[in-house]
């Protein structure tokens, strides 16, 4: 978009319909809806299809919105307006900007959008709408960052307040000239929380001292070693908490992300003649039939029986490893008949 856009020939974007959720959906809801659109038109996933890019990029513009708790509360509050607004700017004399005609106390002001030229990623609206925040323009441009404003004039944030349509972004305070500014964002801080993994299988719940504050917050099913769970404004000061997880170590099972290994002991009877052996899961225990003949070392797949995905549907899978256990301090008859069934076996060297 060069130069200033003309908001009435601009459609509303409806970004819950573009992810398929409505809009009373959970934050958790909108992110699994964008993932599976992101794998469904990834380009990779399509190469050449140029509407599959065109649908991937609308998903990534809904999803930089609707999964931003603060954009998401700026679009549903001037989303209703957005009609009203467009009246409002066909009949103002101002040309040039989609918001020309609306101002604060200063009267009629302008506010124009600059762009450098690329179009980028995200859509007019979206530059229109959000002024393109966190967004520059293109490297090595020496034109003005778009969503900028001019020097002297309000920005996007004060013409939203002057217009009686709710706050944009953080709280507003007054610049010493008497116009509402934006207040820096709060400094955000972290805590962490020690699982074990039967915790993380199943999700928890830790109580976490911040600064003589203590906060209990939710672990899900799935989280693992690293997870970042966001406590929106409960840090010191009103910025955000990051709970940090930590799993522990478990005796029994190694964990890869969303699969389980574990080794299962046999008996020589066990790995020689097969049987069904019992293996002990998270979910509880199952029924592994050993083949005759199993080796050490060899690896039974239990399919759905290892850790559920975080914030994802399904569950990883679990990867038994046969151990076979030979008995040991044989009496003399042992090892005679050990001899004798040795003789009979044939075994050819392995090496």
């Amino acid at each position: 978009m060069a130069g200033s856009a003309s908001m009435p020939g601009m459609d509303y974007k409806d970004y819950y319909a573009v992810l398929g959720v409505p809009k009373t959906a959970s934050q958790a809801e909108i992110k699994k809806a964008f993932r599976k659109l992101a794998r469904q038109h990834h380009p990779d996933a399509k190469p050449g299809d140029a509407a599959a890019e065109r649908r991937f990029k609308e998903v990534n513009e809904a999803h930089e919105v609707l999964g931003d708790p603060g954009k998401r509360r700026q679009y549903d509050e001037l989303g209703a307006n957005w009609e009203a607004i467009s009246r409002a700017r066909a009949a103002s004399p101002g040309q040039g900007s989609p918001f020309a005609g609306f101002g604060g106390p200063g009267g009629n002001v302008r506010y124009e959008f600059h762009t450098t030229g690329d179009a980028g990623e995200f859509s007019d609206f979206f530059r229109v709408f959000f002024g393109e925040e966190g967004h520059g323009g293109p490297a090595g441009s020496s034109g003005p960052r778009r969503g900028t404003r001019p020097t002297g004039g309000p920005g996007f944030e004060e013409i939203i307040a002057g217009m009686g349509l709710g706050s944009y972004g953080s709280a507003a305070a007054t610049s010493g000239g008497g116009q509402p500014r934006r207040q820096p964002p709060r400094p955000a801080a972290e805590a962490h929380a020690e699982i074990s993994l039967s915790e993380a299988y199943h999700g928890t719940s830790r109580v976490v001292d911040v600064e003589g504050k203590r906060l209990e917050v939710t672990i899900p099913p799935g989280a693992d070693t690293g997870t970042r769970i966001r406590l929106t404004g409960k840090a010191p000061g009103g910025g955000d908490l990051f709970v940090v997880v930590r799993q522990l170590p478990d005796a029994r099972f190694v964990r890869r992300g969303a699969d389980l290994e574990r080794e299962l002991p046999l008996t020589l009877e066990e790995a020689l003649l097969g049987a069904e052996v019992r293996v002990e899961t998270l979910k509880g225990s199952v029924l592994l039939k050993i083949p005759s003949g199993t080796q050490s070392g060899r690896t039974f797949r239990l399919t759905g029986q290892g850790m559920p995905r975080f914030h994802a549907a399904g569950h990883g899978d679990l990867y038994v490893k046969a151990k076979v256990v030979l008995p040991a301090n044989l009496s003399e008859e042992g090892q005679a008949a050990a001899r004798r069934f040795l003789d009979v076996v044939q075994q050819p060297d392995p090496r």
